[in-house]
């Protein structure tokens, strides 16, 4: 009986953590990728909103179209311009702006049905049109006039420079990269961009492999000697200064460094968001300019999207995700293999049953219950993303996490 209370508050704390969890990322998601999160509206008529009202530099416009009428709504093809008419404000009056020249092809855009919501990139126009700082306004002119409607729809928006932080990182982390990658896909045949993430990918990590190792190594140690310091935490807890002197004494007694595990990390992690970044947006080299060093601006070639018959710049819900779902359960799994082949060994000398039908099952330490959360939330977490990202992120953190599964077996081993 006892033994299936402890089994159901087991249940009910690691609900209640996996519940915290995905609210936590929902709202993360809703902060840095509000696109995903359209505002329903019961207004009737067309809404232009966008997705960000503040795009920063070297960023482009992105465009939602709301048609909340029970018409279709019909636009004439304007190609070279966009489908709105653009107004950059200046001296306090607003300027209609024009051009000829599109970095991209102009996505077509001719219909909209009724309740149906389109995103209009403006990407093709974000040299020519929106290079300058300051406030813009998008006016759609409607085609076939209805009743309800009003004949124009408008939204404004204003660009600005980065910070000096984002310049800073994007001078040694996000540009690097790119070029990089830029020259390993200039030796790839047909300039493939999934050969080229993986082979940029297994570069890097090479690159990061003594320092990650280190810090591997320092949380095999930490773990080795966590039953320890858990029977400390419980002899001393009333008495914080004697726990932090045998805290200290076992850390010194074992050689562990608790900002080894922790530095490695704070290391490599820079490079892995530049990288993500760097997949993520500078597939298209026409929309990197800022990203690209002079002697690669006017390449001759373009990136190959397509591998394995996937286009990686569509995201592939029956592939990746539950592949990454795996991949990753596995590697946490593994980083957690030794703290629990420990706690394993000291419950069998200690003669201790390990059934709970043999004996009541102990509630689970404030360790375990991260480390549970860890376990299921992490990959779950990675899946949900790689449902949204392009093929071609996902690409990139399954090798990544590859070649982590291979560096923690290699730790692990030494324990055995």
């Amino acid at each position: 009986m006892a033994s299936s209370k402890s089994r159901l508050r087991d249940i009910l704390e690691f609900t209640v953590l996996f519940t915290a969890l995905y609210l936590l990322s929902h709202f993360a998601l809703r902060q840095f990728f509000p696109q995903w999160f359209g505002p329903e509206s019961a207004e009737v008529g067309i809404f232009l909103e966008m997705q960000d009202p503040t795009v920063k530099g070297d960023h482009h416009p992105l465009v939602e179209l709301r048609n909340k009428t029970e018409n279709a709504l019909e636009f004439s093809d304007r190609c070279p311009m966009p489908p709105f008419d653009v107004e950059y404000k200046s001296g306090g009056e607003w300027t209609k702006l024009e051009t000829t020249e599109t970095a991209l092809l102009c996505p077509p855009f001719q219909r909209v049905e009724p309740g149906q919501v389109v995103t209009v990139d403006l990407a093709p126009w974000k040299y020519s049109l929106f290079s300058e700082y300051g406030e813009y306004r998008l006016t759609l002119p409607i085609v076939d006039e209805l009743p309800s409607t009003p004949e124009t729809v408008s939204v404004e928006f204003s660009t600005s420079p980065v910070g000096v932080v984002t310049q800073t990182f994007r001078a040694f982390v996000t540009k690097p990269l790119l070029n990089l990658l830029i020259f390993i896909a200039s030796l790839v045949p047909e300039h493939d961009l999934g050969v080229s993430i993986i082979i940029l990918t297994v570069f890097i990590k090479l690159l990061l492999f003594i320092p990650t190792q280190h810090g591997l190594e320092g949380q095999r140690r930490m773990q080795a000697v966590q039953p320890k310091l858990d029977e400390i935490k419980q002899k001393y807890k009333g008495d914080p200064q004697k726990l932090q002197a045998e805290t200290m004494r076992v850390w010194k007694e074992h050689k562990i460094n608790p900002l080894q595990s922790c530095l490695p990390l704070l290391i490599q992690f820079p490079i892995l968001i530049g990288l993500f970044f760097v997949i993520r947006d500078g597939w298209h080299l026409e929309l990197s300019r800022h990203l690209i060093y002079s002697w690669n601006q006017t390449l001759p070639w373009t990136f190959d999207t397509h591998f394995l018959g996937l286009n990686l710049l569509d995201p592939h819900a029956y592939i990746f995700p539950p592949l990454l779902v795996v991949m990753q359960f596995v590697q946490m799994k593994l980083s957690f293999a030794i703290a629990k082949r420990k706690k394993d060994k000291k419950e069998s000398a200690d003669g201790k049953e390990k059934t709970l039908e043999k004996a009541e099952k102990k509630p689970l330490s404030q360790q375990e219950i991260q480390q549970k959360m860890m376990l299921y939330g992490l990959p779950l977490m990675i899946g949900f993303f790689a449902l949204q990202f392009p093929a071609a992120v996902s690409l990139y953190w399954g090798i990544s996490t590859l070649f982590g599964i291979g560096q923690q077996l290699v730790v692990n081993r030494k324990e055995l």
